[in-house]
């Protein structure tokens, strides 16, 4: 009888029901966590220009910090204030000296930003990851299972010092700090876990993988399906089942999982419960629990938040803000919409413009879905393509043909004959380009009215081609984003686009 497990089982149900209880009215709650933030930061450099103190004493702090703060994005915030706490000043944006900072190109191809950690965010992010795993309390499932191995895939553990300050993937900073009673049921070991070379690393989990008895994984998926395909591949397994009888759930985030199901459900013979994250390098800002279908806005976690409307009002063609006035709070927004997110948070972001675009399903729970980015849509001549759409649409035809797409991006183009989209497809399997480009077109139409009226004028121009996956996963390696956190641009824009274009003209 799994003693131990029924211990951890009965405990997790019983903290779950109590950390679950908390007053979730809107106003009340994100009020209390800006008034939290305002307070403990009032005496800092930002604080204090922005007179914090103040804001505090007015009647309505949620509508004076909104006139008092303006937005920042990553640049601005940098140039005027994270570069004194790169330096080692402390003090800055948020009380006292930031020892870590997360590093991050996202999939622009722009060069690392630096965005601090403090320890309270880090409290943060694990409250927020416990929290999701007791909710596998909903779960039927035997006592046994809460003795089983969590495998965490993530960057390397050993940052780089720089000064007295360290700087590394938020997901090693954060897995190099499992708490000791963690620390037997956490996978790979810390030796493992430490290691930058990605390719190493995967091999090294993959000789180990049979010593340990896995019931959770969590991971990006593309480099998940790598690893559970190089595992079966190694050992000649007919499933991952064979080694890992107990795996039940994974754990992912970082990408849309639509245009991966087909793959997985085939690994797991839909075996596999799936939960979806979102975790960035700037925070934890929702989950989805194991009794839900969706994402779920964490609004009592230690973050702000505000949502811009994601629309040719308040961003220009190539996704930058230009109407700083119309923030709205989460009770002004409304379902269906897409909104650009602000998050104020406990390591020193103030109205930060994270780039992400979002969309609440249902305002009663805070269900939410991750559209894409606000720079990574294209607007050519007002067709308003969103990454959300271009998942959608291909995630269908993929399902409808049962063919894989393992990855895509697309790059828009323009010239004497109108515009155009040109559209990269990663699949293995043979596919008539022809077909596959006609069956897009017509769905997108159907998803996106923009799309479909610039059709009949001036986007007059598409292309497709398909590519090994290979060859999508090599160029991510060329550009030192392979591994870990990084996932491919669907959107490919400036130099990331021409790079890409020149590596594809010499691999084809």
């Amino acid at each position: 009888m799994a003693v131990l497990g029924m211990m951890l089982k009965s405990t997790t149900k019983y903290a779950y029901k109590l950390t679950n209880f908390v007053n979730q009215t809107t106003n009340i709650t994100q009020e209390k966590q800006l008034r939290k933030l305002l307070n403990k930061a009032k005496k800092t450099e930002f604080g204090i220009k922005y007179d914090f103190a103040a804001i505090l004493k007015s009647p309505d702090i949620m509508k004076a910090y909104r006139e008092q703060v303006p937005i920042f994005d990553y640049d601005y915030m940098f140039k005027n204030f994270w570069h004194k706490t790169l330096n080692g000043s402390a003090n800055v944006t948020w009380p006292g000296r930031i020892t870590n900072f997360a590093l991050t190109s996202g999939t622009t191809g722009a060069s690392s930003k630096r965005i601090p950690v403090s320890k309270q965010m880090i409290q943060t992010i694990k409250k927020s990851s416990i929290k999701q795993l007791l909710s596998l309390s909903n779960l039927e499932i035997d006592s046994s299972f809460y003795e089983k191995d969590i495998l965490f895939l993530g960057g390397s553990t050993e940052l780089t010092k720089i000064n007295n300050q360290f700087e590394g993937d938020l997901s090693g900073i954060i897995t190099g700090k499992v708490p000791s009673w963690f620390s037997p049921f956490s996978k790979p070991d810390k030796r493992i876990r430490a290691l930058h070379n990605w390719n190493e690393k995967i091999e090294e989990i993959v000789k180990q993988a049979p010593s340990w008895d896995i019931g959770v994984i969590s991971g990006v998926p593309a480099w998940m399906e790598i690893l559970i395909e190089r595992i079966v591949d190694h050992y000649g397994l007919d499933s991952i089942f064979q080694i890992w009888p107990n795996l039940k759930i994974f754990v992912h985030g970082g990408v849309s999982f639509d245009p991966y199901i087909l793959r997985f459900n085939q690994l797991f013979d839909n075996r596999v419960i799936y939960l979806d994250t979102y975790l960035t390098s700037e925070g934890f800002f929702a989950y989805q629990p194991t009794d839900s279908d969706s994402l779920h806005l964490l609004i009592n976690h230690d973050v702000y938040f505000e949502f811009v409307p994601f629309n040719s009002e308040h961003f220009d063609s190539d996704g930058n803000l230009i109407e700083f006035g119309k923030a709205l709070t989460i009770n002004e927004v409304t379902e269906d919409v897409d909104y650009a997110l602000l998050v104020t948070t406990n390591s020193g972001a103030w109205r930060y413009l994270i780039g992400d675009t979002i969309r609440f399903k249902c305002l009663e729970t805070y269900k939410i879905k991750i559209t894409g980015r606000t720079k990574h849509f294209l607007s050519l001549c007002g067709e308003h393509l969103s990454v959300d759409n271009m998942t959608e649409a291909l995630t269908t035809i993929s399902f409808q043909k049962g063919i894989e797409i393992r990855e895509f991006a697309v790059t828009g183009f323009s010239n004497s004959y109108g515009h155009g989209h040109h559209w990269y497809i990663a699949s293995d399997q043979k596919i008539d380009e022809e077909a596959l480009l006609k069956s897009l077109d017509e769905k997108l139409s159907t998803l996106n009215a923009d799309y479909e009226t610039e059709r009949k004028f001036a986007l007059n121009q598409l292309e497709l081609i398909c590519l090994p996956t290979k060859f999508f996963y090599d160029f991510m390696e060329i550009k030192d984003m392979y591994g870990a956190q990084h996932k491919f641009p669907r959107v490919l824009k400036g130099k990331m686009a021409k790079d890409w274009l020149q590596y594809v003209s010499i691999v084809k």
